[in-house]
């Protein structure tokens, strides 16, 4: 099915793009915490390859995409290599990479449960896996970096509610045999927009209801 979405020349592009972005994230996350320039591949490298990773081991995808890939495998590397020796001036466009990686987002989402679908997997299984293609390289980049993942603070803009709307919706297009160029397009921009959102208006889920923590609230980022 996936197949029929996207050429796979474009299919490629595509997650190449994905996996830039995400990788990018990955090694500016590394250097704020002052790692090497191994632990910015490696941050690099599961930031981008993990969600994928991930996903295609549960459905028993092997090896994996990113393991007989070349360019899946070199595309965080060129990453690293880019903050590595520009990260002041990539982190003075942070903007625009926060907008390339809601692309991402959205893409990986789609791309995630077709896959996830593709080997027999149910409709709500699908949409779980596609949720964790979208954020599960992001929170293997967290914990390795000692941070609470960004996926379950309360004081981070919203994130995975846009890769599950998104993933909901390929998985209703399956369940009615709507699944196209055309919907899985309105699925991807779907989530792309959502998060745009999140980020412009600071959206963000409720805590719990009459919350009554003594734990001391941290600060949101500037």
């Amino acid at each position: 099915m996936l197949h029929d979405l996207f050429t796979p020349s474009v299919q490629h592009a595509l997650d190449l793009a994905g996996i830039f972005v995400f990788a990018i994230s990955g090694a500016l996350l590394a250097v704020r915490k002052n790692f090497d320039v191994f632990g910015m591949a490696v941050l690099a490298e599961i930031t981008a390859l993990g969600g994928g990773l991930l996903r295609d081991l549960i459905i028993g995808a092997v090896p994996p995409a990113a393991f007989t890939d070349l360019g899946y495998f070199s595309m965080p590397l060129v990453a690293t290599a880019l903050v590595f020796f520009l990260h002041p001036q990539v982190e003075r466009i942070q903007g625009a990479v926060n907008v390339f990686d809601a692309a991402g987002l959205g893409l990986f989402c789609v791309t995630g449960t077709t896959k996830a679908y593709e080997f027999g997997l149910g409709l709500t299984a699908s949409a779980a896996l596609g949720l964790a293609t979208a954020v599960g390289g992001g929170v293997l980049r967290d914990v390795l970096a000692n941070e609470v993942p960004s996926l379950l603070r309360w004081d981070r803009d919203l994130y995975a509610v846009p890769a599950i709307v998104g993933a909901a919706m390929v998985a209703l297009c399956i369940r009615f045999d709507a699944l196209n160029g055309l919907t899985s397009g309105f699925a991807v921009l779907t989530a792309f927009v959502l998060r745009l959102l999140a980020m412009r208006f600071h959206w963000r889920a409720p805590r719990a209801w009459n919350r009554r923590s003594a734990a001391a609230e941290e600060p949101s980022p500037s």
